[in-house]
């Protein structure tokens, strides 16, 4: 089977910011292939996009295992024939009771395991991507990064601030490398975005973002999802190698 209309992949769409994602992507009349490792939610959040109208499709997928990925991206290429976007937006920030982990309580096996989702992940659906979107000359790549990753962080733990500090240095790399074939990557850096992330983050330290961001409020999934859709987008076409804060003013670079 292939396709003329455009498609793109999201990783863990199942919820939150990655599912805002998938709806604004299917809005804009493309095929979405949304996964994750939570099998029952994707599945049923699919469900109810496609009884929207949406085209959507659910797999399930850990990106931290390349077998699976492999065999995931090798489905792409049989059933579609082509890829245009891949959003990486998987990733995990381990907490201890709603506070960020510190350092001298991190153990190497959590380590390791934040680092191997959130940029090992993104490494390799980009590396599979980047040969189906060389076949048209066309592609977008969406990394999604973190304010975490641009400057201090008051909830997340060095893992995850470390991963996200590395998926904007790779992203910059992506876009050095594969310009010449019409494919741009772009980091969006979410500040503290209403989702099951920041649901996992107590309430005092959610107070005490609001009290002190120049807008005075969480931002919102739809707000980050618009902006993935805009990189996406033919408009966008001149923008690569950049990073999108969206955080209400938290870092301003």
């Amino acid at each position: 089977m292939s396709t003329d209309k455009k498609v793109a992949v999201v990783t863990g769409a199942a919820q939150g910011i990655g599912l805002y994602i998938t709806e604004k992507l299917a809005d804009d009349e493309t095929i979405v292939i949304m996964t994750d490792v939570l099998q029952k939610k994707v599945e049923e959040e699919s469900k109810l996009l496609r009884g929207k109208g949406k085209q959507v499709v659910d797999y399930v997928l850990d990106v931290g295992v390349e077998e699976e990925i492999k065999t995931f991206f090798d489905y792409v290429r049989n059933e579609y024939g082509r890829l245009d976007i891949l959003v990486n937006n998987a990733g995990i920030s381990p907490k201890h009771n709603g506070q960020k982990r510190m350092i001298v309580d991190t153990t190497l096996e959590e380590w390791n395991r934040v680092l191997n989702v959130n940029i090992t992940g993104s490494f390799l659906c980009v590396r599979e991507a980047l040969s189906l979107m060389m076949l048209n000359n066309w592609g977008r790549v969406v990394n999604m990064s973190s304010q975490a990753g641009r400057t201090l962080s008051r909830v997340a733990g060095a893992h995850y601030s470390t991963s996200k500090s590395a998926l904007i240095g790779f992203n910059r790399s992506i876009a050095s490398e594969y310009g010449e074939y019409g494919i741009t990557a772009n980091c969006i850096a979410p500040g503290r975005i209403i989702s099951p992330m920041v649901n996992e983050v107590s309430s005092e330290a959610n107070a005490e973002f609001i009290r002190i961001s120049p807008l005075n409020r969480l931002g919102y999934p739809e707000e980050v999802a618009a902006a993935v859709s805009y990189l996406c987008s033919e408009e966008a076409a001149y923008i690569t190698g950049a990073t999108i804060d969206v955080n209400g003013g938290m870092f301003m670079d």
